[in-house]
């Protein structure tokens, strides 16, 4: 039999590429002759590093640039042969570079123009109706080529080496603290989330007690977040991997529905996580996989008379919505802990 040869493409942002995560390994069990390889951004490529399921990590970065500059990513593709392509997020642009790369089975999402013209397979998403997880939707193009699937839990692989680092790691943060706990105060503008004030009021709240390390996790710290006392920034100035490093050395990680949220869950590690209910932004769209997580709602009260109406610019303030208090509940009683 001819060897399946499936390329996955990924452009878009972190947190979707982590929930891609587990479309190599459900292929593998299903053809474990395959030869997988993934498409992404040369900024998320770290997320897929010694991933056991995957043959080849090409990257790209997906802006159209001349049409020889096309050609020649054309040809590059072309190159491995490909006999199946799963656009997870489908392009125009890459919709026809698979095309030209000369991939005869395609498959993407919707029913595009573009899509019709190239003969391109697709899957649908039926106006989310039943909501799934987005992890769920996009092993669809998966299950479109004869992957049987049902495990969507997302995987980040380190090294021996790396585990050993992680321990150093933790063992420095922590000092001669309990508990390491990571605050993620950005989220890009791509989910409702505090303002960094409200951050910093969980911050003091948790360096009063002693069994808590805390560290601030954002590579751009907002100004509000500076300089705290006793409180470290390990990811400033680093590249992706060297944050999932740190990330990895946490025992919780306290954030918005963010790319460090996946991260942590595909990392097992604990999350307490800002939610919204809207479809968009649901958790049973966008909450962490394969991890022990708490999820955080504002009242049914607050959306309908508080909430802004746009997820980019509500920030959880107000009665009914959430607090820093309502996070230090959670990890307090997670943790056992009232000193």
């Amino acid at each position: 039999m001819k060897q399946k040869r499936i390329l996955i493409i990924r452009p878009d942002r972190i947190g979707d590429v982590v929930l891609s995560t587990p479309i190599p390994r459900e292929i593998k069990k299903t053809f474990p002759g395959a030869f997988v390889a993934v498409y992404l951004r040369n900024y998320t490529k770290d997320i897929y590093l010694n991933n056991p399921y995957v043959d080849e990590i090409i990257t790209n970065d997906f802006n159209k640039g001349s049409f020889k500059d096309f050609i020649n990513k054309a040809k590059e593709l072309r190159k491995y042969k490909f006999t199946h392509a799963l656009m997870l997020l489908p392009t125009e642009y890459m919709n026809y570079l698979l095309f030209f790369a000369g991939i005869p089975v395609r498959v993407g999402v919707g029913h595009k123009l573009y899509q019709f013209l190239t003969f391109t397979k697709f899957v649908g998403r039926k106006k989310y109706i039943p909501l799934r997880h987005e992890a769920d939707y996009c092993m669809d193009l998966a299950r479109k080529i004869g992957v049987s699937a049902e495990d969507l839990n997302p995987e980040i692989y380190l090294t021996d080496i790396e585990k050993e680092k992680v321990n150093s790691i933790r063992n420095y943060l922590l000092k001669e603290k309990k508990y390491l706990v990571g605050i993620h105060s950005t989220s890009g503008n791509s989910a409702p989330n505090w303002v960094p004030e409200e951050y910093l009021k969980l911050i003091h709240k948790l360096t009063q007690y002693n069994n808590f390390r805390v560290v601030v996790t954002d590579n751009n710290i907002p100004d509000g977040l500076k300089n705290i006392s006793n409180v470290e920034y390990p990811n400033t100035g680093i590249n992706l991997r060297e944050s999932i490093l740190n990330f990895a050395s946490l025992d919780y990680l306290v954030s918005a529905s963010t790319g460090p949220m996946h991260i942590a869950a595909a990392l097992k590690v604990k999350t307490v996580s800002l939610f919204c209910p809207l479809t968009a932004c649901s958790p049973k769209l966008w909450g962490p996989l394969g991890n022990e997580s708490e999820i955080i709602l504002p009242s049914v009260d607050y959306c309908e008379l508080i909430c802004p109406g746009d997820p980019k610019k509500c920030t959880f303030e107000g009665e009914g919505g959430i607090s820093a208090e309502n996070v230090l509940h959670i990890l307090k009683s997670k943790l056992r802990t009232n000193d």
